[in-house]
């Protein structure tokens, strides 16, 4: 039997720990796939695989020989990939797997630019919000969102950091006021992820460097931010969300940013690919592409492509202005029908909001009455909305 290929079998085997998963990924018999470990086993003169009716393990002499095998077999299709690609355009399936809320939000842009530029190439998308296999179940590139990940058999590369923004409706702060500390969400309705997610405690770092810690009372537990995202838009309580998802509703003043001066950590978000030294064109092109949309792509302007958090400069509902990496300020977008608001009802919460000594973004303020100065003089001063 082909020498290369027994070798191949057999390292797909120690991988996936089962000859019938072997045979379903390399298309082949389960009686082809022992024959070839067999082969290999009788030309070497010992066993490499433990065998019984339960379970597969390898010997000593099989883990020493899988090392070696797997290195020479990268090294052989790095060598055969390096020669295609000098002479080849990315062509054939991209297997890309991302989280589904980041993916919904963040990935059309992307591969509506790529698939312009390489039109050969077709994307094949997997949302998902589960922890993933990309060896054992194909997959080519992936987004991960997590603060550390490792692993020996993937490589992982930052695209950017996402920041989480804590925020509520203004009717909701109207009717319940806004916390001042973190400890003050303790006395609020909060929805919140579920704990085997980022843990049931939240650690911000307040203006002194300092942290704190709290453990929110929540009154709404999802395992989707984009539910969250609509809770909180319905009133229910204060979420934190991550600002790629709550531009557009922090820009257009239907979200208002709560505890401006207390940040939470920041959570990395990495594209990720199988170990190899030379990437086929279609995986490295992407790889190239997604950096290059991610680098001119600001924090506050991922997802909606709208400023609001991070980026730009947006008031929190205690009146302070967020942070200012880069001054973005588009031209606000014409409302939809159903989110038009009647003027009188609105100036009557932000009434409400003064009151509470909270300002929305947008609201209208009627000019100062004119301030009488010696000599007659008269001199009108505006607020500024």
């Amino acid at each position: 039997m082909d020498h290369l290929q027994s070798m191949r079998v057999f390292v797909k085997v120690a991988d996936l720990g089962s000859f019938a998963k072997a045979a379903s990924m390399m298309d082949m018999s389960n009686a082809v796939v022992t024959r070839h470990v067999a082969d290999l086993e009788s030309r070497l003169g010992t066993r490499l695989l433990n065998r019984t009716t339960r379970s597969l393990s390898l010997t000593e002499s099989g883990q020493v020989y899988l090392e070696r095998a797997r290195q020479i077999l990268d090294e052989l299709e790095d060598v055969e990939q390096m020669v295609v690609a000098r002479n080849h355009e990315p062509v054939g399936t991209l297997r890309i797997v991302a989280p589904v809320v980041f993916g919904l939000h963040n990935l059309a842009p992307v591969l509506h630019s790529y698939a312009q530029r390489f039109p050969q190439v077709v994307p094949n998308v997997t949302l998902v919000d589960r922890e993933v296999d990309m060896v054992e179940e194909g997959f080519d590139v992936g987004v991960v969102i997590a603060r550390n990940v490792r692993s020996a058999s993937v490589v992982m590369r930052r695209l950017t950091t996402g920041c989480i923004t804590v925020c509520a409706t203004p009717e909701y702060i109207a009717k319940h006021g806004a916390p001042q500390r973190p400890e003050d969400l303790l006395e609020h309705h909060c929805l919140s992820l579920p704990a085997d997610y980022w843990g049931d405690e939240r650690v911000f770092t307040g203006p002194d460097g300092q942290e704190v810690r709290v453990r929110p009372t929540n009154v709404m537990i999802a395992n989707n931010t984009e539910m969250l995202r609509q809770l909180a838009l319905l009133g229910n309580g204060i979420a934190l969300l991550p600002s790629y998802l709550i531009g557009r509703d922090m820009a257009e003043g239907r979200l208002m940013r709560l505890l401006p001066q207390y940040h939470l950590p920041r959570v990395d978000i990495n594209i990720a690919y199988p170990s190899r030294h030379y990437l086929p064109a279609k995986v490295r092109t992407f790889i190239d592409h997604l950096v290059e949309h991610f680098s001119q792509t600001p924090n506050s302007m991922l997802g909606e492509q709208w400023s609001g958090i991070d980026g730009a400069h947006t008031k929190a509902a205690d009146g302070s202005m967020g942070s200012a990496d880069a001054a973005v300020h588009p031209a606000p977008a014409p409302r939809h029908p159903e989110q038009e608001r009647d003027e009188g009802e609105l100036d009557q919460l932000d009434e409400q909001l003064r009151a509470n000594g909270i300002e929305r973004k947008g609201a209208r303020r009627a000019p100062a009455a004119p301030r009488r100065y010696p000599g007659n003089a008269e001199r009108r001063t505006y607020e500024p909305a």
